[in-house]
């Protein structure tokens, strides 16, 4: 942990809510005028997309079916550890950008004079000198493993992940709609990642100081037959506190309209307040973070 350069993780599952979570930070950093470095989960992915395919049909072909973007073999993790670790110190070190799509490859290119297409990995670049904090958001901020502690670099975690059942139906609709895979595709993948997301996703949000959890108010029971993802209106978002010493849960109470205490380190707000929700409760901590770094 740095006092001098603070290092922020927020670490969740795809489709967790991560334009709300982007959104609320961009409108933090705006209003305390900060200048944050940001580092993309998918940056940090040790394989592109033609390569991980063809290394996920080695690993098939040698009787490993469990092949996944969310373990180890198909990300640095030791790599992320060492941008976190070099910039807490020095607030500088090392990124790159990881490109999804033909829009992100034109502005990319644009901007580097190269010729990259979706799928690959721009050159690192330098972290610019004078930032204010290292922002860093995608699936493993807060990965632990007998070589790699993450989670000894980073001054404040945010958890953001659905309750699984509605993450597999956002999952399902968005392979399907967005990238025209069957059902049988998507479930073999969901079934390929359960070991990986049981063993470094999941145990992460242990770690984190705050977590944001959606649940839905209306049956998920079945996600593969689900119509529709639940809407923010038909959830509620659970977010519990790890240390809920200097919490000013009256404050948030009033604040939030129908929000309620489930336990004494979790309050409960509308899914539709997400984000409000978020600002006024992670604000607070960025702007002791910042000051302390410049003690």
């Amino acid at each position: 942990m740095s006092k001098k350069h603070p290092v922020v993780v927020v670490t969740g599952s795809s489709g967790a809510g991560t334009t709300t979570v982007k959104r609320a930070f961009e409108h933090i950093f705006k209003r305390e005028d900060l200048t944050a470095v940001v580092i993309e989960g998918d940056s940090m992915h040790s394989l592109g997309r033609v390569d991980f395919k063809t290394a996920m049909q080695k690993a098939e072909a040698a009787g490993n079916k469990h092949f996944s973007h969310f373990g180890p073999e198909a990300n640095d993790f030791a790599g992320l550890a060492k941008i976190f670790q070099t910039y807490g110190k020095s607030g500088l070190g090392k990124k790159r950008y990881y490109i999804h799509s033909d829009e992100e490859a034109a502005q990319h290119n644009a901007r580097l004079g190269t010729k990259l297409k979706p799928g690959e990995f721009t050159p690192w670049e330098d972290i610019p000198k004078g930032t204010d904090l290292l922002f860093y958001e995608g699936l493993h901020g807060m990965v632990v493993t007998d070589k790699v502690d993450m989670a000894r670099y980073v001054d404040l975690a945010i958890g953001v992940v659905p309750v699984v059942n509605l993450e597999w139906i956002q999952k399902i609709h968005r392979d399907g709609a967005e990238r025209g895979y069957s059902a049988d595709v998507i479930v073999d993948t969901i079934l390929r990642r359960m070991p990986d997301y049981v063993n470094y996703i999941t145990p992460q949000f242990s770690r984190t100081d705050i977590n944001f959890q959606r649940v839905p108010t209306v049956d998920t029971s079945n996600p593969f037959i689900a119509r529709d993802i639940p809407t923010p209106d038909e959830s509620f978002v659970i977010v519990r506190f790890r240390d809920p010493k200097g919490v000013d849960f009256p404050y948030l109470l009033n604040m939030i309209p129908n929000s309620f205490m489930s336990r004494r380190n979790n309050i409960v707000v509308p899914g539709g307040k997400m984000g409000f929700a978020m600002e006024l409760i992670l604000e607070p901590r960025i702007q002791e973070l910042v000051a302390s770094s410049k003690k």
